[in-house]
């Protein structure tokens, strides 16, 4: 698997990358965040739908692993009947990890505990945009282990998550996998998604096992 340099990343201007391999080229002007961080590429999904030329519409995004008396939490779609990970967007100038507690307590009602969040990997999504003619839908997607408080408070869903009907579950992870293993949808990106989750979810079961 392959290392990747997350986006919060620590350079005094005009020093040089360590850890750019692939290039030597001066960092300039970079502003100081607080913490470098690593993430693993767990895989990567590009359909290659799209023209080189294409520009690219990047939406990078934080998502909860969350044990609960060893069920998994998860967002279930009462409406299209699939299992995804709380989390989601990363708002521009928001790091990581206050998305990530953001979007669970959003989605899900559950409220982590920020000293309990560590990584497990990303993935990184590419292809044609749904929506914007043109564009390449680019999406890394930051997993991360996560605690969270025993109180669940009231969930705030936006318009598509209503429309999706989306709730909490805890459920046995064999479950939420064959669950999203029959999955199939008329929105081939949501087909995309629910292939992307199932995946990940059978790369933690791999990790339970060991």
């Amino acid at each position: 698997m392959e290392l990747k340099l997350c986006t919060e990343i620590v350079f005094d201007s005009m020093t040089m990358c360590p850890l750019c391999v692939n290039t030597i080229i001066p960092c300039i002007n970079i502003i100081i965040l607080r913490e470098v961080k690593y993430m693993i590429q767990l895989f990567e999904i590009d359909l290659h739908d799209y023209d080189a030329t294409d520009k690219i519409f990047s939406r990078p995004s934080a998502r909860g692993i969350i044990f609960i008396k060893g069920k998994i939490a998860l967002v279930y779609s009462n409406k299209e009947k699939y299992y995804k990970f709380p989390g989601g967007g990363i708002h521009n100038g928001e790091n990581n990890r206050d998305a990530l507690c953001r979007k669970v307590r959003e989605e899900v009602g559950l409220v982590v505990i920020p000293e309990s969040i560590h990584e497990f990997g990303s993935v990184l999504r590419r292809q044609k945009s749904n929506c914007l003619l043109g564009t390449i839908f680019e999406q890394e997607n930051f997993y991360y282990y996560c605690d969270v408080k025993g109180n669940i408070v009231e969930q705030n869903l936006d318009d598509y998550e209503k429309e999706a009907e989306f709730v909490l579950r805890l459920v046995n992870i064999d479950e939420a996998i064959e669950v999203n293993s029959k999955y199939e949808s008329d929105d081939f990106f949501n087909e995309i998604m629910i292939k992307r989750e199932k995946r990940v979810l059978e790369l933690i079961k791999e990790r339970m096992t060991i």
